[in-house]
């Protein structure tokens, strides 16, 4: 219930200022306004002109909070106050500069929080420029190197988000990946639970968990989950290309614990592509090397230049964010003749066909209709034609050398390979999806959804308040129509 500063001047309901979300155009953005140093009538000038341009102004300091706005310029008293006049969990909430306000209401609609309007904690204990209360919730607002600082911790929340994802519980694994990604982008090392309460996306049971493993070095209850059959024996069968979380479950609940288990089981019937993932696991399950991304991306140059000479290949996934090896290596293939797509990727399947480097394909023809945008529902898959593919390559082909199995003689090796062909007008959309990471993409689209009543996929970018679809023909445009400063794929890794 709110307070407001003259009970006995209550308005009547119909006559009270806009403070709930159901009538305003922002209602997932919730101001309050520091009355210290700003005065009584300024704020309430300014409370009036934010709810008149749609803006949610709380009376008082609550969790329901999401921005509080100050003009007071001395960040630790501001910061004193906050903490001694609310009981709120002032590090989900931005504390921010009058600047973002007033930016907000030039813009009638809140700007995207940028470092220049952040009020930082003072806190003469931390050795570290970065502070905490300024990390944001979203992933695409934090720049995340390969540099992690605090991987004792994120690889044990991932063991965590890895098994509720094997229990079907999506919402805590959402929230373990997602505290994890906050601990990488850190450009400091924690080393005290202290330190991450005031973390955005740690709750209690997670400050725990740090407390845990920064005592002990380990935590019993990732241990715990390592040496259990169930977890051991469906993450051993995902690994599989081809097997899913549900066909692995299946297998498990048959009392099948080991792949002879499986390939000696004579009612099981594997696909092709389970056939393929077997027979070149040894292979397709260890990680793919820069110089082996960089020798494949040759491969499949020549082949699209000798269909089209104004096709283009574009490396994207891990590699395009700087990492030096991945799992499997993913191209983006377009032309400028839209409705070649389809001709395209098929023609380069057959070229590697021909050149005998071929061992699996997986074709999928395109079902993109932009007439069935927007899409509510984020799928994990887009529409455009695209190809999952295992090729064979040489390790002449490679500067340095395959990446070589310990005891494997052979000069190749084969490799996981992943096409997809956009029409040439949704390939900034298309680059922005598939050059990841997963997390960085999902804050991504809850940051517009959320922040910016936009709709974001792989095929277009939907702004609700207009009703329109907004072009884009670079990255840097997406990222502009957000309102976010343009982040460099390098610093994708959430």
């Amino acid at each position: 219930m709110l307070r407001w500063p003259h009970p006995r001047k209550r308005l009547r309901s119909e006559e009270a200022p806009l403070a709930g979300s159901e009538k305003a155009a922002f209602g997932d953005v919730h101001i309050f306004l520091v009355e210290r140093k700003m005065g009584r009538s300024r704020r309430s000038f300014l409370t009036q002109l934010a709810r008149s341009k749609g803006f949610v102004v709380e009376d008082v300091l609550s969790d329901a909070v999401t921005h509080v706005v100050s003009e007071d310029g001395e960040a630790s008293s501001l910061w004193a106050w906050l903490k001694d006049h609310s009981r709120s969990d002032l590090s989900r909430m931005h504390v921010l500069d009058i600047s973002w306000f007033t930016d907000s209401m030039k813009e009638k609609r809140p700007v995207a929080v940028e470092t220049k309007h952040l009020i930082q904690d003072v806190l003469p204990e931390v050795s570290t420029p970065t502070s905490a209360a300024a990390v944001s919730q979203y992933a695409c607002q934090r720049r995340t190197t390969t540099e992690n600082h605090n991987k004792n911790l994120t690889d044990a929340f991932e063991v965590l988000a890895e098994n509720y994802e094997f229990n079907g519980m999506e919402g805590q694994c959402l929230a373990f990946r997602r505290a994890a990604s906050v601990l990488k982008s850190l450009s400091w090392e924690v080393r005290s639970s202290e330190r991450v309460h005031e973390l955005p996306c740690l709750g209690e049971t997670m400050e725990e968990l740090v407390e845990e493993i920064l005592q002990y070095g380990r935590s019993f209850e990732v241990n715990k989950i390592l040496s259990d059959e169930r977890y051991q024996t469906l993450k051993l069968f995902t690994s599989v290309f081809g097997v899913g979380l549900k066909t692995a479950e299946k297998w498990y609940r048959r009392g099948l614990r080991t792949f002879p288990d499986v390939l000696e089981e004579p009612s099981i019937h594997l696909n092709r592509m389970q056939q393929s993932g077997f027979l070149h696991y040894g292979d397709i399950s260890r990680a793919v090397s820069k110089a082996e991304a960089q020798a494949l991306g040759s491969i499949i140059d020549e082949a699209v230049h000798a269909i089209t000479p104004d096709g283009t290949l574009t490396l994207t996934g891990g590699f395009r964010r700087g990492k030096d090896f991945g799992h499997d290596v993913d191209f983006i293939v377009t032309t400028p003749e839209r409705g070649q797509e389809e001709r395209l990727l098929t023609s380069i399947i057959q070229h590697l066909k021909q050149q005998g480097i071929l061992l699996f394909s997986d074709y999928q023809s395109s079902s993109f209709d932009m007439s069935k945008l927007p899409s509510h529902r984020f799928e994990a898959m887009d529409h455009f034609a695209k190809c999952f593919l295992i090729l064979r390559l040489e390790g002449r082909e490679v500067e340095g050398g395959l990446c070589r199995a310990e005891g494997d003689s052979r000069d190749w090796r084969a490799v996981r390979v992943d096409l997809v062909s956009p029409p040439p007008d949704r390939f900034a959309f298309t680059l922005l999806g598939w050059t990841g990471s997963r997390q960085f993409e999902r804050d991504l689209r809850r940051f517009a959804r959320l922040e910016r009543r936009m709709l974001l996929d792989n095929h277009a970018l939907f702004d609700k308040t207009k009703k329109e679809f907004l072009a884009a023909t670079t990255e840097k445009d997406i990222f502009a129509h957000l309102g976010l400063e343009y982040i460099e794929p390098w610093q994708r890794n959430a």
